[in-house]
């Protein structure tokens, strides 16, 4: 009589920042998905201050964890995915932060524990693109880094490192239109030179570039129209407004073409011509050369000042759990 094979060996562990949940109610409701989906005991590991989940994600892989539970913000999601990208786990989110933008381009369920945990232990597993990025500081040192939905230079990043830290734990994402108008007071231009897939570099002035794996931000705002998070190649958005004019063009692409034209069975025939204050472009490696110090954000996180970047696709470089079809 043949044996038949055995199952592979299933782990979970939970990376969690305990400032963004509810623990107790966590480590009830994975009590109960886990024992219900026939796993064993979930591992649990903490993040911290210094450590926003790269050094508990890695913790949780050397202890045989075969899937880890981002349970945080953008934050912890991005550096639980940077300390586990080469491996062969996968990625479940329970989506507890502000802006959840990995699941919202997943478009997984938000604010509903049980459903994420089922998803978690009952899922399937789908295979994602990634973006790795070098940043190059003022002192000439280069940190890596890498990101699951955007990086950008411009406007987004310096709305970040002017949002209240305070007033965004009171209200949310509304903390940003408070500092978007700050922000737009301020002098917003980009010198640089970038060059697209190794082709020769070119100087441009921009007021905002931002490179995308996927394109959807909260308050349904579709940034990149044309991202899916797994075709192997960037979008990239380039903002060059001249005048209120040009951002009027801005505002109109992002929320009238992208939020509601686009989503008509009869967009094709809708849609506008090209703007010079907006434009897109898809590419698998960015490289920009900034004339001075700029701010970067990558997934909604201020990353300090860069002199300069370069960032690569790695194509279905992390694997996360979805809804089983």
């Amino acid at each position: 009589m043949t044996t038949p094979p055995s199952a592979p060996a299933r782990q979970a562990a939970v990376v969690y920042n305990p400032i963004k949940i509810d623990v107790e109610a966590v480590r009830q409701a994975v009590a109960v998905a886990e024992k219900e989906a026939g796993w064993p005991s979930t591992l649990w590991f903490e993040t911290s201050e210094e450590d926003a989940g790269q050094g508990p994600a890695a913790e949780a892989l050397a202890a045989g964890a075969t899937m880890i539970i981002a349970a945080g913000g953008d934050g912890t999601v991005r550096a639980v995915a940077e300390g586990m990208h080469d491996s062969s786990a996968s990625l479940a989110l329970l989506p507890s932060g502000t802006g959840n933008l990995l699941a919202r381009n997943l478009k997984l369920t938000l604010e509903d524990l049980d459903n994420a945990l089922h998803t978690a232990f009952a899922g399937d597993d789908r295979a994602i693109d990634l973006g790795l990025i070098d940043i190059r500081r003022d002192d000439d040192s280069v940190t890596k880094h890498v990101y699951v939905v955007m990086a950008g230079l411009g406007v987004d990043a310096r709305m970040l490192a002017n949002t209240d830290a305070d007033l965004k734990k009171r209200v949310g994402w509304l903390a940003y239109a408070k500092a978007l108008v700050t922000t737009l007071r301020e002098k917003n231009h980009l010198e640089f030179r970038y060059s697209f897939d190794g082709k020769p570099a070119r100087t441009m002035r921009a007021n905002t570039i931002i490179i995308g794996n996927c394109g959807a931000l909260p308050a349904n705002i579709l940034l990149l129209p044309d991202a899916a998070i797994d075709d192997g190649v960037f979008d990239i958005l380039l903002l060059r407004p001249e005048s209120f004019l040009g951002w009027l063009q801005i505002l109109y692409k992002v929320f009238w073409e992208n939020g509601v034209v686009r989503r008509l069975p009869f967009a094709d025939k809708l849609k506008g011509r090209e703007d010079e204050a907006l434009r897109y472009v898809k590419a698998k490696s960015v490289t920009v050369k900034l004339r001075g110090p700029e701010d970067i954000e990558i997934d909604g996180d201020e990353f300090g000042k860069a002199v300069g970047f370069r960032t690569t696709v790695k194509p279905g470089g992390l694997t996360v759990r979805v809804p089983r079809d």
